[in-house]
């Protein structure tokens, strides 16, 4: 990279944002190697995952990428543009989760040892490419390196939670 890394604006930034297919996702930049997320709505909606590890680069004005490889094979990289309050991401799904993707609606955290297993049992290919531009709808920001921002299931959450705007 030629320019300076520099995430100070997006570390602890809490978005909550909406695919042009209807999905809805969540994520919670913990740091510059981590963040967390939860799912709202989509083929895997339920799922949520915590300090997943990840590439987070800064590519100019206020956009950022995020890129990840998950246990279950599924590779994912998301663009982030604050200033314009979009997303734009592609997700590699495995053939397993295309088939099936109720096997993934977990707590990933405390299932890794099966998602594993799943991966590694396959079918892997062809994957389903899954590539969406999104809206941001909340943005709040929370700061560095905190557990209790993504810390359960949407089912859990309060009627409305994931229709807040800001």
């Amino acid at each position: 990279m030629n320019h300076k890394q520099d995430l100070r604006q997006l570390i602890g930034k809490h978005l909550i944002y909406t695919y042009a297919n209807g999905w809805q996702y969540e994520l919670y930049v913990k740091n510059a190697n981590t963040f967390c997320y939860r799912i709202h709505s989509g083929m895997v909606g339920g799922r949520w995952v915590t300090d997943q590890e990840a590439h987070i680069v800064d590519v100019g004005d206020d956009v950022y990428k995020i890129s990840w490889d998950e246990p279950t094979g599924t590779t994912v990289s998301i663009v982030v543009n604050l200033a314009r309050r979009k997303t734009y991401g592609t997700a590699f799904f495995p053939r397993w989760i295309a088939d099936d993707p109720t096997k993934t609606i977990c707590y990933q955290n405390q299932h890794l040892d099966r998602m594993r297993e799943y991966r590694d049992k396959g079918p892997t290919y062809p994957k389903l490419v899954v590539d969406e531009s999104g809206t941001i709808t909340f943005i709040e920001d929370c700061g560095p390196d905190r557990a209790d921002i993504i810390d359960r299931p949407p089912s859990e959450l309060p009627a409305g939670y994931a229709s807040r705007t800001s």
